[in-house]
C-alpha cells in the first residue's frame, strides 16, 4: 500500500507545532529542573496532583497524566522515601490506596506552587493589560481547539469580547457592506458611510469615553460595537453587526449590554441610536433594554426606501 505523501499545508503545520512546542518549553524551563528544584516537571505535577484533590487515587492521576504505571510508580515511592506521601485503605475498592500528602509533603510543594505563580506573573508583567487579554484568550483557544471538554459540541459556543486590533475596522466595513448588500440590497454608499465612521473613530478616538468591542467565536471575528461620544452627556452607540454563524446565540443583546454599561460606568446621562425600521432583529433588542423610539423619518438612501429611526435610552 503506497503511502500518501502530506500535503504541503500538512508539513507547514507540523513544523508551526514543532517550533512553538520548542519555543514554549524553552520560556518555562521545561528541560531545566523544574522551578529551581531538584524534581522534573513530570515529579512537581504528581505533586500538584497530590495536592489538589480531595480523594488521590494512583490509577486516576496516571490516566489524567498520561503517565506509564510503572514510571508513576517510582515517583510516588520516592515521595514516600522523603516522607512527603501516606497511603491510606480505600473504604470501596481494596485494590487501590487512598494518596495523601504529609504535612511534609505540602511543605515541600508550598514554595514551588509559589515559585510558579512568581514566574507567571513575570510571564505577564511586560505586557500590557489589552495584550494580557490576548494572550489568555489565545490560551484557552488553544485548549479547547486541542482537547475540547466532553459534550462541548452540544453547548452553544462562548463569545470572547475583545478590544480592536488593526484591521478589525476593515473588517466591521467589509461586514457590513456584504451582509447589508445581500440581506436588504443596499448599495455602495452603505458601505462608504460605514467606512467614514470607522476612520473617524479611529482618528478622533478618545480611550477616556468611547469604546469598541469585537466578538470572537472559535477565534473567528463575528460581531463587533461602538460606543462613542456624541457631547458630554450623550453617548452613541453606532454599528452593531454580527455575522450570521453568530445570530440566535444572544450576541447582539450582550454587546449592547456592555455598550449600555460602559456609557453608564463613565457617567453619560443618556444613550441614543439610528437604525433603520427594518432591521427588526436590532430593534428588538433596543427595544428589550428600554429604548425608546423618539423620531422616525422616511428617506430614500442605499438604493432603497427606507424608514430611518432614533432611539434613546436614558441612564
Amino acid at each position: 500500500m503506497t503511502a500518501v505523501a502530506p500535503s504541503p499545508d500538512e508539513v507547514a503545520a507540523v513544523k508551526a507545532v514543532r517550533r512553538f512546542n520548542r519555543f514554549y518549553t524553552r520560556h518555562i524551563g521545561a528541560l531545566d529542573p523544574y522551578l529551581g528544584s531538584e524534581m522534573s516537571l513530570t515529579e512537581v505535577r504528581v505533586l500538584y496532583e497530590l495536592a489538589h484533590r480531595e480523594q488521590a487515587v494512583a490509577s486516576e492521576i496516571g490516566k489524567d497524566l498520561g503517565l506509564d504505571g510503572g514510571y508513576l510508580s517510582r515517583i510516588l515511592r520516592r515521595f514516600e522515601a522523603k516522607a512527603w506521601l501516606a497511603r491510606e485503605p480505600h473504604p470501596r475498592d481494596a485494590r487501590q490506596s487512598l494518596l495523601r500528602l504529609t504535612e511534609a509533603g505540602h511543605a515541600a510543594f508550598a514554595p514551588l506552587q509559589q515559585k510558579s505563580r512568581d514566574e507567571a506573573r513575570a510571564l505577564l508583567a511586560p505586557l500590557s493589560a489589552p495584550r494580557r487579554r490576548q494572550l489568555v484568550e489565545a490560551m484557552q483557544q488553544l485548549e479547547t481547539l486541542i482537547e475540547p471538554e466532553p459534550g462541548a459540541q452540544s453547548r452553544p459556543p462562548t463569545a470572547v469580547l475583545r478590544d480592536p486590533r488593526p484591521g478589525d475596522i476593515g473588517w466591521v466595513v467589509q461586514q457590513h457592506g456584504e451582509l447589508y448588500a445581500r440581506e436588504y440590497g443596499w448599495n455602495s454608499e452603505f458601505e462608504a458611510l460605514v467606512a467614514e465612521i470607522g476612520a473617524e473613530f479611529l482618528r478622533k478616538f478618545q480611550p477616556d469615553w468611547e469604546h469598541c468591542w469585537i466578538a470572537e467565536l472559535g477565534g473567528e471575528r463575528v460581531g463587533a460595537v461602538f460606543v462613542v461620544r456624541k457631547s458630554a452627556t450623550v453617548a452613541q452607540l453606532r454599528m452593531l453587526i454580527l455575522a450570521p454563524q453568530a445570530r440566535g446565540l444572544g450576541l447582539g443583546a450582550r454587546l449592547t449590554d456592555e455598550c449600555i454599561a460602559f456609557a453608564r460606568r463613565k457617567g453619560y446621562k443618556k444613550m441614543v441610536l439610528w437604525t433603520n425600521s427594518c432591521l427588526t432583529a436590532a430593534r428588538g433588542i433596543y427595544a428589550a433594554r428600554g429604548f425608546q423610539l423618539t423620531k422616525s423619518e422616511a428617506y430614500k438612501g442605499f438604493g432603497q426606501q427606507l424608514v430611518g429611526e432614533t432611539w434613546e435610552l436614558k441612564l
